[in-house]
């Protein structure tokens, strides 16, 4: 297992896998099954799923294929996507996920957050932030992928959530999102000076470079890598892929 974390953090909607460029233009993956058997192969240490459909449209949880996916999987799993109760995070868990993902769903009911986490403990609890450049200019922290834009400021909202009781924070940066740029540093650098939980950097990943950098800048503790696992090269076709261990041990240093 790798010191700091290297997780492919897979789009769902409905029972494919999409990938997304600032959370627009939904392109095909490929089925989410086949796709756990290929990161099994490759030893990957943990997945996260993300349903983007349910997040945006606030459709139901698909227990059905998120019971598919862990019947699979060999490896860690995390699944994010309209969960609205303690009843879902039973049912996520009971499956066979470890982690549950919240993010739209905290801002009407931020107590959500500390029932799951007084009930299964903070380290089943990620704490997820969507943050885009607004319209008018400056950083924002944005809901219901990236649709809603809320008033509260980044570090204060990432405080609050450390507060109701998450285990670490998902912060994604839209506007890199499939960018392959490489993560946004200074965003990540803020949460990480702000919070004492662990930070998961997402949004912009295109080299094992960039995983280094924001690591070694931010004091990222994990990065969530999407295009770059799922992609040969940007512009290129589909092909389900990890970074050499070795490779990511010597950028990691």
């Amino acid at each position: 297992m790798l010191r700091t974390r290297v997780i492919p953090c897979l789009l769902l909607k409905n029972e494919s896998l999409v990938k997304t460029v600032k959370f627009k233009e939904y392109n095909y993956i490929g089925d989410p099954v086949n796709t756990v058997r290929i990161f099994n192969e490759l030893e990957v240490d943990e997945l996260m799923f993300l349903d983007i459909f349910a997040s945006k449209e606030g459709s139901s949880i698909n227990f059905k294929i998120l019971k598919d996916i862990a019947n699979e999987c060999f490896m860690p799993l995390s699944y994010g996507g309209n969960i609205k109760s303690l009843d879902d995070a039973k049912k996520i868990f009971k499956i066979g996920f470890e982690k549950v993902v919240i993010n739209s769903n905290a801002f009407d009911n931020l107590k959500l957050i500390e029932e799951i986490s007084k009930y299964f403990g903070a380290q089943s609890i990620v704490g997820s932030i969507d943050i885009k450049q607004s319209f008018f200019g400056g950083q924002k922290v944005y809901s219901h992928h990236g649709k809603k834009k809320q008033s509260i400021g980044i570090v204060e909202w990432a405080i609050q959530l450390e507060k109701a009781g998450v285990g670490e924070l998902l912060i994604t940066s839209v506007d890199k999102e499939g960018s392959w740029d490489g993560y946004d540093v200074e965003l990540i650098k803020s949460i990480t000076h702000s919070v004492q939980v662990p930070v998961i950097a997402n949004g912009g990943c295109g080299a094992v470079e960039h995983i280094g950098e924001v690591v070694k800048k931010a004091n990222a503790s994990a990065c969530a890598v999407g295009s770059m696992v799922v992609y040969q090269k940007k512009a290129m076709g589909v092909l389900v892929n990890f970074p050499d261990r070795e490779i990511l041990e010597e950028v990691l240093r």
